[in-house]
């Protein structure tokens, strides 16, 4: 079990592993959104680095979804 704050709130993930990438969160929580923006402890990640980028337990972890109109 991994412990995370997702978005200002506690979240559990059912994992053995000791981190995740963000495209496993994105995968876990269902976030399908195109634009997002992804930050773990202040850190902005970039959309390439998704896959290589690591949560682990404690991490302060934020996934904003933009919205474009006009």
């Amino acid at each position: 079990m991994m412990e995370i704050v997702l978005n200002n709130t506690p979240e559990y993930l059912n994992t053995n592993k000791a981190s995740i990438t963000v495209s496993e969160l994105l995968s876990i929580k269902n976030f399908s959104f195109k634009l997002l923006v992804v930050k773990i402890n202040g850190t902005l990640v970039k959309k390439d680095n998704y896959g290589v980028a690591t949560i682990k337990s404690g991490d302060k972890v934020q996934v904003i979804h933009l919205i474009s109109g006009g």
